[in-house]
């Protein structure tokens, strides 16, 4: 079949035009291997040379396969940096979760993307990640269902900055956009600028089991009883939303194993019993650190954060209040909400937010 598909390609270039010349291989569900002289003309502009430099690799892919909700989750035993970023992008086929670490192999044939790190689409990134790390690994994903990516990286190896619990500075320019504009060329800086570049797509960053929280409560905010009730295979569904569906502890730690967040069964009673605040999206964590706080540092991010514990009930009827006094300035300005309130329970403070749209 390979022979048969070379073939093909070979054909197709020789009457249909320049598309099909950039392509060595036809992989299937819209996966192409480039071939190299195409690869090497969309080369970046720099190698990866920091655990940082993964990151980024990593919030872009996410991003270009159309991800809104992205989950950083990062914790360091020793000089291992573990990393697991969760999206609700378009997913990978089961069947290509190998490949798509290998050189050229990329869903970009005819989407470059140039953006402030360089060119992205040459399917050399996720193959450069895994060449610079311990592992590099699809923890889970399949078409339409999101993707959880997981790395392991040895720190004295591929370097990362010393400063990985200060956060960075954000300000508006002249246009109103948040910029960062001063602090450690940290983890927690390149996951901020990449969402001061991208305000579109939600961006959350916390260790394994602040973003399992935040998956497992945010996920039930989404998904109505019967999702959560008679779901009797959590493969099905989204892989970000599968945390939400876990009726009791051991099937929460069995799942966030299988998405690349390993954590203890008292952890998970303690997620289930809501003593774990949700993160914030990282915008909105920097810029009330910027309101609260005159100085450009934070709480160390990979420390468990306490709250005040609202019963789920309350809360639903909460946001349902919310919606309703509302609908008075939606009316008189011509809003319209996005998705529910979201509330945010901290350990001395409630945090709303109304993510929001104009209409014409």
């Amino acid at each position: 079949m390979p022979e048969n598909n070379d073939a093909l390609i070979e054909f197709v270039s020789a009457v249909s035009g320049d598309a099909f010349l950039k392509v060595e291989e036809n992989l299937g569900d819209g996966y192409v291997r480039l071939r190299t002289a195409e690869a090497e003309r969309r080369q970046a502009a720099h190698d990866i040379r920091s655990v940082e430099d993964v990151i980024v690799e990593l919030l872009r892919n996410s991003r270009d396969a159309h991800a809104r909700r992205i989950f950083v989750a990062s914790g360091r035993e020793g000089d291992l940096r573990a990393i697991t970023v969760i999206d609700d992008g378009v997913g990978v086929p089961r069947h290509l979760h190998s490949a798509v670490f290998e050189p050229r192999v990329t869903s970009k044939l005819e989407t470059m993307v140039m953006d402030r790190w360089g060119v992205h689409g040459r399917g050399m990134a996720l193959y450069s990640v895994k060449a610079n790390v311990t592992e590099a690994r699809i923890a889970s994903s399949d078409v339409h269902k999101g993707a959880a990516v997981s790395v392991i990286a040895d720190t004295t190896v591929l370097p990362e900055r010393a400063d990985q619990s200060s956060w960075p500075a954000v300000e508006r320019d002249e246009s109103g956009r948040l910029v960062v504009v001063r602090g450690p060329h940290n983890i927690v800086r390149r996951v901020i600028e990449f969402a001061c570049e991208h305000p579109e797509v939600e961006v959350y960053l916390g260790s394994p089991t602040e973003v399992l929280a935040t998956l497992h409560w945010t996920g039930r905010d989404e998904l109505d009883a019967g999702d959560l009730m008679f779901c009797d295979d959590l493969t099905r569904m989204q892989v970000w939303h599968r945390p939400a569906a876990c009726p009791d502890a051991a099937e929460l730690v069995e799942v966030a194993t299988d998405i690349g967040l390993p954590i203890s069964e008292r952890t998970a009673h303690r997620i289930i019993a809501g003593d774990l605040t949700p993160l914030e999206p990282v915008l909105a964590e920097a810029t009330a650190a910027e309101e609260d706080q005159p100085a450009p540092t934070r709480p160390d991010i990979y420390r468990d954060r306490r709250s005040l514990r609202i019963d789920p009930d309350d809360l639903s009827a909460f946001k349902r209040d919310l919606e309703t006094a509302f609908e008075s300035l939606a009316r008189r300005y011509y809003l319209a909400l996005r998705s529910e309130p979201r509330v945010s329970i901290g350990p001395d403070d409630i945090r709303v937010r109304f993510p929001v749209d104009k209409e014409d």
